[in-house]
């Protein structure tokens, strides 16, 4: 849209004067006040298939060997099956199909793969497909919106980013909520962005749904970068002050609507006719929203929890917290490889923007409100992950991918055109802080790859060299001075067009884009590597990280060393008591953390703690699925039509992988941690009773040793699951204690079974 009537001559960033008379008649001013500019320049000829390229690689890397994590977490690959089984199941995010206890997230992951699993029938395959097009598509979205102003190779650089992030790569292959979730970020603001340039309304409604299906997704953690996103809107938008807090209210009566509906039916439900709600301790979303996810994450008090409070500096068992936090040996690897030039870039950005004059710099000032966007996301979540003393697991950091992406690519694309000496020298910096960041982290795996650290820190150390050389052997000035758009306004996104300066040697100028180059693919060299290890290994259970085993990485509850690439040394060919492949059915699965790492050796209470969690590894079966053996499965399928459930046993892995392998309902008494009092004791009673359970599974996994691994020998070390501390009453040790006492033992294998309808004597 043209700029109002001035009398003023214009002028162009390239600093050719212009004036309004020589232009011809002054259009007359419109009627409502003009709104931002809307670049939308034509790509180059090679964007469109460089795009394409991008989106096909991203979906072969994430399809790729996809069943051999055959149903990944199956917590939540059970809550699948059941909600393909049973609406109501599917409704409420039910962990079987008659409805004993949902998850203990919203429903809203769920659904895609549960339409999947009734359309495709239950497979590896039909429950990661969805997340990993939902990957392809995050990164999709994210190329969009960062090129939307700052050109196609600025959105290729992030996408391309975003796909290599090793802990993306993880994600977009696993069936957690994080998948989703990131999608709809991204989505967000993508939405904001363009209110940001046209000022319309519908796009800030559409971010207030995408948050909305967010909290539908994983609660709070989906307004992390909700007061980020408002207050840069409320300051920048190209609107009156008073109608950017009519939007704003407009987004957030949105944001309620799509997201409070589900929560309104939930909590008006009579709780006699829907299941408990998985999480809580009073059979409340209302509460597992507040508290167990929400303010416990943050504070650490979260009741039925395994671990959190208590720990160095605020970290409780879950590590350590601080600035330093997601720079540590477990948690770098997995997101911080662009992290130091995001934040170098994000910080450059703003200053060199931040001088923007209206009308002659608007398209600098655009620029500035986007870097503020989603430099505001990254630093909100930054900083609450940093500082939260709760739960808090590597994977979660998959919610800062696309914001460091976003920057990397919008920042590298300012930068180089604007090189002179602050654009060459900032893309050294860098480039070479990139480089020996690469270098630490790559050192913490010293047997992996050794020769790859070297060649990172010594090749991206020279291409920032040859950037400085290229500016001080006169490299040319790739500053922006391009024709105005359609409506008179400057647009940055277009192309560089040649530089005024036309007597600069060409060799300083290939200096620059051979340096510019390799430094590019030194950055990337690292994440790209840990992505391969990541694509390549088999992943399972409740706790997974990306790329290969490091040194000095802190676990879960009290340090302790989980599976998923913590331990150091070479573990392939050590398996970890997982389902095998080709259990279930014919789908391939792991019940273990990952397939060829070390199963977890303790935790709280040390040794002793890992004896109680059962030999073959993972917390009696509390992160860990358990391995169901075909005789096993036969037993639990004889008759099962005549039962409401199946079986019953303790925590929500152990009833979730008899449930896949026999796809009849198995109840997790006491949800995911065996500490939701869920059922009662005298509610298990009038179930046994009315002859709805067939079976009682002892122990926490077959092959756990007996009662070794069992609800009745405390739990965790007390550290409140499997009838611990954190359920009222410990609800899941009385009714083992009362099962053992009262019917027949029967023995399949190494798994222990309590026949429900025979009684003792």
């Amino acid at each position: 849209m043209n700029p109002p009537p001035t009398d003023t001559p214009a002028t162009s960033q390239g600093g050719a004067p212009g004036s309004i008379a020589a232009a011809g008649p002054v259009p007359p001013t419109p009627a409502t006040p003009p709104r931002g500019p809307d670049p939308r320049p034509a790509d180059p000829r090679w964007g469109r298939p460089a795009l394409l390229a991008l989106l096909l690689v991203t979906a072969v890397l994430y399809l790729w060997s996809l069943s051999a994590s055959g149903y990944a977490n199956q917590f939540y690959s059970a809550a699948v099956q059941a909600g393909s089984e049973s609406w109501k199941a599917f409704f409420f995010g039910s962990s079987d199909a008659a409805n004993s206890i949902t998850v203990d997230k919203p429903p809203a992951a769920l659904w895609p793969m549960a339409l999947s699993v009734r359309l495709f029938g239950l497979s590896s395959w039909a429950i990661l497909v969805p997340e990993a097009l939902m990957g392809v598509a995050t990164v999709g979205v994210l190329y969009a919106a960062v090129r939307r102003r700052f050109g196609a190779g600025a959105g290729l650089l992030a996408g391309g980013a975003l796909a290599v992030t090793p802990v993306a790569a993880l994600m977009f292959r696993f069936n957690n909520p994080d998948a989703l979730l990131c999608l709809l970020m991204v989505c967000a603001v993508a939405a904001v962005l363009r209110a940001l340039a046209d000022g319309r309304t519908k796009w800030l409604v559409l971010a207030g749904v995408c948050f909305g299906l967010g909290f539908l997704t994983k609660t709070l953690q989906a307004w992390l970068i909700l007061p980020a996103l408002a207050v840069v809107y409320a300051c920048c938008a190209p609107v009156a002050l008073r109608k950017r807090f009519g939007q704003l209210l407009l987004a957030g009566l949105a944001m309620v609507v799509s997201g409070g509906w589900w929560v309104a039916i939930v909590e008006l439900w009579p709780a006699s006719s829907r299941p408990y709600i998985g999480g809580s301790q009073h059979n409340s979303f209302l509460e597992l929203t507040f508290g167990y996810n929400g303010l416990g994450r943050i504070n650490g008090n979260e009741t039925g929890s395994v671990g959190g409070g208590g720990g160095r500096r605020g970290g409780g068992g879950w590590g350590e917290t601080g600035l330093t936090r997601l720079f540590s040996a477990d948690m770098g690897g997995q997101i911080s490889w662009l992290l130091p030039a995001a934040l170098i870039l994000l910080v450059v950005a703003v200053v060199v923007l931040w001088r923007a004059r209206r009308a002659v710099a608007a398209e600098q000032a655009a620029q500035r409100a986007e870097f503020l966007l989603w430099g505001g996301a990254l630093l909100m979540t930054f900083t609450t992950f940093s500082f939260m003393s709760g739960i808090f697991h590597q994977y979660y950091n998959i919610a800062l991918a696309p914001y460091l992406a976003a920057l990397v690519g919008m920042g590298a694309t300012l930068m180089w055109r604007r090189a002179g000496r602050l654009g060459a020298s900032v893309l050294a910096v860098t480039v070479a802080v990139t480089a020996a960041w690469s270098y630490v982290l790559l050192n913490r795996s010293p047997e992996w790859l050794p020769w790859l650290r070297w060649t990172v820190l010594v090749l991206g150390l020279l291409a920032a060299l040859g950037l400085l050389l290229s500016l001080w052997t006169g490299a040319p000035a790739r500053e922006q001075h391009e024709a105005p758009a359609e409506d008179g306004a400057p647009t940055a996104s277009q192309e560089p067009t040649r530089p005024h300066t036309p007597q600069v040697p060409r060799v300083a100028g290939r200096l620059a884009v051979i340096a510019a180059g390799v430094g590019l693919a030194t950055s990337l060299a690292g994440p790209v590597a840990y992505t391969l290890d990541t694509v390549n290994t088999p992943k399972g259970g409740s706790i997974i990280t990306a790329g290969p085993s490091v040194q000095g990485g802190m676990g879960g509850p009290g340090g302790g060393r989980f599976p998923g690439g913590r331990m150091p040394g070479k573990w392939r060919g050590h398996t970890n008591g997982g389902t095998p492949a080709g259990a279930f059915g014919g789908a391939p699965g792991t019940g273990g953390g990952q397939v060829g790492r070390p199963a977890f050796p303790g935790g709280p209470g040390g040794a002793a703690f890992g004896k109680r969690a059962g030999r073959t590894g993972g917390m009696g079966g509390l992160l860990n699925g358990s391995k169901v053996s075909a005789k096993a499965k036969a037993l639990l399928e004889k008759d099962a039509a005549d039962y409401t459930w199946a079986a019953a046993a303790i925590g929500s892995q152990n009833a979730a992988s008899y449930q896949l392998a026999t796809q009849k309902p198995v109840m997790a008494i006491g949800g995911f941690n065996g500490s939701d009092p869920s059922p009662t004791l005298d509610q298990f009673k009038k179930y046994v009773a009315d002859g709805k359970i067939h079976y009682f599974l002892a122990g926490g996994r077959e092959g756990a040793g007996g009662r070794e691994g069992s609800a009745r020998a405390g739990g965790f070390g007390g550290f409140g699951g499997f009838g611990g501390r954190g359920g009222p009453g410990g609800g899941s040790s009385k009714i083992t204690s009362w099962v053992e006492k009262n019917f027949t033992k029967v023995t399949v294998g190494s798994a222990t079974f309590y026949d429900l309808t025979a009684r003792k004597g």
